[in-house]
This record gives C-alpha cells, sequence and structure tokens, in this order.
C-alpha cells in the first residue's frame, strides 16, 4: 500500500534480552543504552515555540470547526499562567488540581505548571461528575490540600466543587456558573510574566515533581504516583527508541485518552509536544455522541 503513502512502521525491540527464571516469571531488558533527553519537559515546548512557532500543538472542537493554539501561543500562555501561579505562592505542597478532562485550558495550565516547577494533580472526572457522595475526591483533597483547583466548566463540577472545596479556596473556571466565588482562566492568561519566571524555569530539574497521577483504586483507595521531570522526558526517549518514525516528521495525533492516566497524558501528549507535532482532542471517546 505505499502507492497510497502507507508504510511499514519498525519497532526496535529485536535486540531485546529475555531471562526466564525457575518460578515462570519473564524478564526483558534492552542492551541499548538510552539516548539523551531533556532536564525538564517544557524546554521542547521552548525549543518548538522559537523553531516552528506557527505549528499547532493543541486543537479542540469549536462548533463544525477547530479551536487551535500553536507552539508560541502555548509558551506565551505557560509564561502568563505561570506567573499567576507564582503570584499565589503555589508549590510543592500547595500543587494545582484539575477536576476536568482534558481540553485547551487542561492543557494550557498543565504546561505553566511545569514550566515554573508546580506539581499538577489531573484526576478522572468520574469522581466530579459520576459519584454521587464524593468521598474519593475529599479523600484526594485532603491529601495533596491544594492552593488551586481548575474546572472547566463551572456549571458541570458546582456540585463537585461545594461538596469537596473549602469556600476560602481558589477555584479557576473558563465557563458556567460554579455558584460560588472563583477566577476566570482568561484572568491567568491576562497576567503580565516578570523575571520570575524565567527563573523559576531555570530551578527546575529532573528530580523537580511534574505531576501527581492517581491510581484507579480498583485494589482499594487510589494511590498518588509521584512523576519527576526525568520520569516524563526518560519515558518519551524509550518511546522514541522503540519507534523512531515519531520524531521524523512531526505527528499528527487524535486521541481521546483523559490525561489523568499514564498513556493520554503523558505518552500521547508528550510525543506530540517533543516532536513538534499536534494532538487534536477528540472528546468522542470514541462513541456516537
Amino acid at each position: 500500500m505505499t502507492e497510497m503513502g502507507i508504510r511499514p512502521l519498525p519497532v526496535l525491540w529485536g535486540k531485546a534480552r529475555f531471562k526466564f527464571s525457575a518460578d515462570g516469571s519473564v524478564r526483558v531488558s534492552n542492551p541499548t543504552p538510552l539516548g539523551p533527553y531533556p532536564d525538564r519537559f517544557t524546554e521542547r515546548l521552548q525549543h518548538w515555540a522559537a523553531a516552528a512557532p506557527d505549528q499547532v500543538l493543541l486543537a479542540s472542537r469549536d462548533g463544525e470547526g477547530w479551536r487551535k493554539v500553536t507552539y508560541r501561543e502555548a509558551m506565551k500562555a505557560a509564561g502568563a499562567i505561570g506567573q499567576a501561579l507564582l503570584d499565589r505562592g503555589l508549590s510543592v505542597t500547595r500543587p494545582v488540581l484539575i477536576l476536568s478532562g482534558n481540553g485547551i485550558e487542561h492543557g494550557l495550565l498543565a504546561l505553566a505548571c511545569l514550566h515554573v516547577g508546580i506539581p499538577f494533580v489531573p484526576l478522572s472526572t468520574a469522581y466530579s461528575l459520576v459519584s454521587t457522595d464524593f468521598a474519593r475526591l475529599r479523600d484526594i483533597v485532603a491529601l495533596v490540600r491544594p492552593g488551586l483547583v481548575f474546572a472547566d466548566d463551572g456549571s458541570r463540577y458546582a456540585a463537585a466543587l461545594s461538596a469537596s472545596i473549602a469556600q476560602d479556596a481558589e477555584v479557576v473556571i473558563a465557563c458556567g456558573n460554579p455558584r460560588r466565588r472563583a477566577t476566570r482562566f482568561d484572568a491567568l492568561l491576562a497576567t503580565t510574566p516578570t523575571s520570575a519566571v524565567e527563573q523559576a524555569a531555570t530551578a527546575v530539574n529532573p528530580d523537580t515533581v511534574a505531576k501527581l497521577l492517581f491510581t484507579s483504586g480498583s485494589t482499594g483507595v487510589p494511590k498518588g504516583v509521584i512523576h519527576t521531570h526525568r520520569m516524563w522526558c526518560s519515558s518519551i526517549q524509550k518511546v522514541l527508541a522503540c519507534y523512531p518514525w515519531f520524531a521524523e516528521e512531526p505527528p499528527v495525533l487524535v486521541d481521546w485518552l483523559p490525561w489523568n492516566h499514564v498513556f493520554g497524558g503523558t505518552v500521547s501528549f508528550g510525543l506530540a509536544l517533543f516532536n513538534g507535532g499536534t494532538l487534536y482532542i477528540d472528546d468522542g471517546r470514541p462513541l456516537p455522541g
């Protein structure tokens, strides 16, 4: 089918070494050294904002068309939002909690957190939109003690916010009525960056906590798993070592996998950003609706 522009995709796992143990376990190792990778995740955002500023990074449905954010726009937003987060004194002990699912505001907020070294915690929307007692959401809030909580649609998340977030905590929304005092996302975007943003970005290192992902809770209560910048960057380099064609040209992904899980939020998001690609956010999941 090469005449249609489709070609075989090589997978470089032929050099894998297998060790079979008497207990039935199999250990697989790869003797090929891992290639170089950045010290911090947003180094690649800065690179592509300079090398291909007009390339689209994120896109989401907007009526019959698509709302798009370029690398230049994403880098500018990371600086503005990053300053707003620094102004609020957010830190590893006061991270950003994200209640809503995949979306452009979610993506820009995550990039800003990564840029200035403030951990973010994306949660399954089921904790806010499916649960009726919000018990797991309250437990997670008590554990992470967020300094800022984001929900894209204040109306949809009003009940969850009321049940789990203290009235004196800052809530940020993109639209809707959360039935409480809230900051508009556009106010974060309107913040003017200062030298504090660059200082914070320079201070981010491989061991800086990037985000906290919670397990599904299928074997008990959800458990928070720390992801550092080193873990995220090295994992993407590992994928590129196995699938080098991702780096041959900027990949274009259409993906619904939730960003509160590793595949969607770490691999899909990371592959697009690291290679100057575009991630089209599909909210179909994929279902007829």
